[in-house]
């Protein structure tokens, strides 16, 4: 997979995710914030989308990852920061899984 296919899984899932959650849907890019200052989603909405990217790069790629590892919880800078870092952190979940 390369990063513009795990980027709009991310987006198509965090617009779902958004418009799940009611309210006015801002426009959905690589620089959408996700966690941290100037947030689109609370806390529980942010497992939510990473609970549907896992389950939407298994049904439609074939790919089984966990974003929300122990080693991803524990890094200094968070892989959930923006759309396009964790498209980045999709990819590199993949690598990992690929090598191990």
């Amino acid at each position: 997979m390369d990063r513009e296919t795990a980027l709009s899984v991310v987006v198509s899932c965090l617009r779902e995710t958004l418009e799940q959650s009611g309210g006015t849907v801002p426009e959905v890019n690589e620089e959408t914030v996700i966690v941290g200052q100037a947030a689109v989603l609370d806390s529980i909405a942010v497992v939510s989308l990473i609970v549907d990217i896992e389950q939407k790069l298994e049904m439609e790629h074939d790919i089984s990852v966990t974003l929300a590892s122990e080693k991803a919880m524990s890094m200094r800078s968070s892989p959930f920061r923006t759309a396009g870092v964790l498209a980045d952190h999709v990819i590199a979940t993949m690598q990992e899984g690929q090598s191990a």
